[in-house]
């Protein structure tokens, strides 16, 4: 009987233990579950107007008479919730270091985008006092008329925590991201042009394919981004150098369909670990520069009869849309033959908008009309992109946000998707980003679920590109929107009013008309920037500059080195 008793004893307690496993395992579950896997498809220089369906929501045309053809980012925003006005930054880096950040890239020293240049840390130079080890030493373009500026810099890296960033540390959206298996495919930009230790592996990601610059030819691209020589920087070590790696071979010829693969297999690999979400960063190439399409659909494209429609006209430029569009289809129907889509969170934006063709100096690209100017640029054509947003059941298909957000707002909404306490991580690490979560639930945003009424950008650069406002280089630029209104501060000393809610292609001016407003604005702005960003990331009065030389028919007005000082 004791025997019995002790037996019964046993059995229950194991059916109890059994019954403790069972739920700790169905806990388990439902929290991965409940968890989205997330893909964030990020474009590279793809304008506002470059996509059909964003086409039409502003000017009305129907898709078949358009040059372009978007057929599945179309569909994206058909079964999404897409943002009539997403910010990025006016160039690529910029961009790219604030979704990876949720900060202002201006904060963290990223105020442009360059080719391989020398840095304190490619030079094997000691750092100056207050300066960064990845700081440029300089960055110019070939600007044969008078300039009153002289350029500030940038920084080139995104601080690990290494011993060489002096107790500098960004927490990258892929570490805030724990309980994720991040994947990164792509185009990086942000390692200081190949130093070791601040590549994707060293932000919290998988490297699956990646390369650390700016563009990447589209044919043939292996051999340079596996290359483990010193060639650009022969003053460091080999060793100190990690520019990329082509991943695995996929027997594809066009990078952009190289990286498709890449991405699919790596979606596939994931779907079949239940017990753990993934995030994978696809950063595209697609459509930066080199132009460089597949010959049958540049053939398409050259005999289309709607060529030259809203000054789209090139058929190489369209063939690469093409691509990346089929590519953001090729991972929507991977979600859906893997049967995940419903568990699935998809994002697709641009990191700025697209190279107008009349402001490049090559004539090349495409054309942002009806809006202002293009890639390098704060007006609205530079800087205005598209923003998507799918998840199936869980986002409103086929909806529009007409609040203004940028590019900060994704690391804290990608944290939210996710189930982590985004508030907390926001407060915690002092991001500038706001999840947009609730507000895809609230597109008019009736109950404040998006909070932020105030955007920045910072460009001190002297540029090449033309100017939208007169036919001269762009001189510095920085920019405020705040409400329905924006102010553009050109360093030259002029400014630019728009009631943007009203005047979205930047028509009428209103410096003259709301002179208080500009004074407010302009104050505002200036005192964010003496907060926030270093002087070092200023540009500064040129003391060669001659007046008599200048170009221009207003002449330059200093309204920045008296500020500058009290920092």
């Amino acid at each position: 009987m004791k025997n019995l008793k002790l037996s019964s004893i046993c059995l229950c307690a194991l059916f109890l233990l059994g019954c403790e496993s069972k739920a700790n395992k169905n806990s388990i579950e439902d929290k991965n579950t409940s968890r989205p896997n997330i893909i964030f498809i990020l474009a590279d220089d793809y304008g506002i107007m470059d996509s059909q369906v964003y086409a039409n929501k502003f000017t009305g045309t129907h898709p078949d008479e358009m040059f372009y053809e978007t057929p599945n980012i179309d569909k994206l925003v058909s079964e999404g919730t897409s943002f009539s006005q997403a910010y990025a930054n006016q160039l690529c880096s910029p961009t790219r270091a604030s979704i990876l950040t949720g900060k202002y890239a201006g904060r963290i020293g990223f105020t442009t985008a360059m080719p391989p240049t020398a840095t304190y840390y490619n030079q094997n130079e000691e750092v100056p006092n207050g300066y960064y080890i990845h700081d440029i030493f300089e960055h110019k373009d070939p600007i044969k008329i008078e300039q009153a500026l002289t350029n500030g810099i940038s920084n080139s890296a995104i601080p690990t925590g290494s011993e060489l960033d002096g107790g500098r540390d960004e927490l990258s959206i892929a570490e805030a991201l724990k309980d994720y298996h991040s994947g990164f495919i792509g185009k990086w930009h942000l390692g200081g042009f190949g130093a070791k230790g601040y590549q994707p592996k060293d932000q919290g990601f998988e490297s699956l394919a990646w390369f650390d610059a700016g563009g990447s030819t589209y044919y043939n691209w292996r051999k340079i981004w596996n290359d483990k020589t010193n060639k650009m920087f022969p003053k460091v070590a080999p060793e100190a150098l990690e520019i990329g790696g082509s991943g695995k071979e996929t027997n594809e010829t066009y990078l952009t369909d190289d990286l498709t693969v890449q991405a699919l297999q790596f979606i596939e690999d994931r779907a079949k670990i239940k017990d753990k979400p993934f995030f994978l960063y696809f950063s595209h190439f697609a459509i930066h520069t080199p132009y460089q399409g597949k010959a049958d659909e540049i053939s398409h494209f050259e005999n289309k009869e709607n060529k030259g429609w809203n000054g789209h006209n090139d058929p190489v430029y369209a063939s690469m849309i093409k691509s990346l569009d089929r590519s953001v289809g090729d991972i929507l129907n991977k979600l859906k033959e893997l049967n995940i889509e419903d568990n699935s969170l998809v994002v697709f934006m641009s990191d700025n908008g697209g190279i107008d063709a009349e402001v490049t100096p090559n004539n090349k690209g495409t054309n942002n009309d009806p809006f202002l100017g293009g890639k390098a640029c704060v007006t609205e054509g530079g800087i205005r992109v598209p923003l998507v947003f799918k998840w199936k059941g869980k986002v409103q298909k086929g909806k529009w946000v007409d609040v203004p957000v940028d590019c900060t707002d994704i690391y804290p909404s990608l944290l939210d998707a996710a189930g982590y306490n985004a508030r907390d991580i926001v407060s915690k690490n002092n991001l500038d980003g706001e999840s947009l979560m609730p507000v895809l639930s609230d597109i008019k945003n009736k109950k404040n679920s998006y909070t932020k009424t105030t955007h920045y950008w910072h460009y001190p650069f002297n540029v090449i590109y033309n100017s939208p406002f007169e036919p001269f280089a762009l001189t510095p630029h920085s920019a405020i929107r705040d409400g329905d209104y924006k102010l553009i501060f050109d360093w030259y000393g002029r400014l630019y009013l728009y009631n943007i809610e009203k005047d979205p292609y930047e028509k009428n001016n209103l410096i003259t008309e709301n002179p208080e407003l500009k004074d407010t604005m302009f104050n505002k702005l200036m005192s964010w920037l003496k907060l926030n960003v270093d002087i070092r990331y200023w540009p500064t009065v040129n003391e060669n500059y001659n007046p008599k030389k200048e170009v221009r028919d207003t002449p330059f007005v200093d309204m920045f080195s008296s500020l500058k000082a009290d920092i």
